[in-house]
C-alpha cells in the first residue's frame, strides 16, 4: 500500500521561482514537488499539491485532509506569523503535519520567528530549501513506518 501526502501551499508560494529568488530559490513551485514526489516514490509515498492565496482554502484543506491524506507537508508562508486560525486547524486533525520553509526564518526578521503552527505540527524544517520538503517527506515516512500503519486514504 501506498500512502498519500498533501503538499500544503500558502500565500504567494505559487511566485516560487521569480518571487525574491535569494530568499526562496530559483526552483518553482512545480520543481520543488517534482523533485518532492522523485524521492517519495522510492518510499511509497504520493505526493499531491494544493496551494491557495486564502487562508479559509488552506483550513478547508486540512480539514479535508484526514479523509484523503496519511500526512501533510505545509508551508503556511507569512500565515505562519500570524493566523491562530491556521494553527487551530492543524490541531484539529489527527493526520501528522510537517510544516516547512525555504528560508531560515529564524535568521530573518523578528516576526518571522513566532510560528502559530509550531506547537501543532510533528517536526518543523526551516532553512534547508527545496530540500526541507524531502526532509518532510523521510520525516513522514518514518511517522508511517512507526505506527505500523497502512495507507488510512
Amino acid at each position: 500500500m501506498s500512502e498519500r501526502v498533501l503538499v500544503l501551499h500558502g500565500p504567494n508560494l505559487n511566485l516560487l521561482g521569480t518571487r525574491e529568488p535569494h530568499i526562496y530559490g530559483t526552483l518553482t513551485q512545480d520543481e520543488i514537488v517534482a523533485e518532492t514526489s522523485a524521492a517519495a516514490e522510492p518510499l511509497g509515498i504520493r505526493i499531491d499539491l494544493l496551494q491557495s492565496n486564502h487562508e479559509g482554502a488552506l483550513i478547508d484543506a486540512l480539514h479535508a485532509a484526514p479523509q484523503q491524506y496519511d500526512g501533510v507537508i505545509l508551508n503556511p508562508s507569512a500565515l505562519t506569523h500570524t493566523s491562530i486560525a491556521l494553527r487551530d486547524a492543524v490541531g484539529a486533525i489527527p493526520t501528522p503535519v510537517i510544516e516547512v520553509h525555504l528560508s531560515n526564518v529564524h535568521a530573518r526578521e523578528p516576526y518571522r520567528k513566532v510560528s502559530y503552527v509550531a506547537d501543532r505540527v510533528a517536526a518543523t524544517v526551516s532553512g534547508a530549501g527545496a530540500g526541507g520538503y524531502v526532509a518532510a517527506v523521510v520525516l513522514l515516512a518514518r511517522i508511517f513506518a512507526e505506527r505500523g500503519e497502512g495507507s488510512g486514504a
